[in-house]
């Protein structure tokens, strides 16, 4: 087995989930930067370390009520997308830009139709290579 992808979490526990509701709240109205590919929509907000508790990276997932009216739609969506970045998360936990600081990043799904896997997949990674490019173009705040 190579050493390089034993050495790779993939695993999404409890503390890489933004689960504050004042961090959701101030990731939403304010975020430093933001990338879409379509389906996703990413929002990311750098927080002080000692506000908030967890990772140095949580996320959030996020799919529409308005979208899609059954919860079995929207969690089977949910899932897909929280897949997707189990398996690509190395391509986010890059070394932090500011060590002192948490990122917060919504993953919203903006379709109105169910996409398979494969497509979700391709385009989180496509829409995570746009917000690191967003995200080193910030300044620090």
């Amino acid at each position: 087995m190579d050493k390089n992808k034993a050495s790779l979490s993939f695993g999404f526990g409890k503390n890489e989930r933004l689960c504050s509701r004042k961090s959701i709240d101030e990731l939403f109205r304010q975020h430093d930067a933001s990338a879409s590919a379509y389906p996703l929509r990413i929002l990311a907000k750098y927080q002080p370390q000692g506000e908030a508790k967890g990772d140095d990276l949580q996320i959030l997932i996020s799919v529409p009520r308005r979208n899609f009216k059954r919860a079995v739609v929207r969690n089977l969506l949910k899932r897909r997308i929280r897949e997707a970045y189990r398996l690509q998360k190395h391509l986010v936990n890059w070394p932090p830009i500011y060590p002192e600081k948490q990122l917060h990043i919504a993953f919203i799904y903006t379709a109105k139709e169910i996409l398979p896997f494969q497509i979700i997949e391709k385009k989180l990674i496509w829409a995570v290579e746009k917000l690191k490019t967003a995200l080193a173009q910030t300044p620090n705040t």
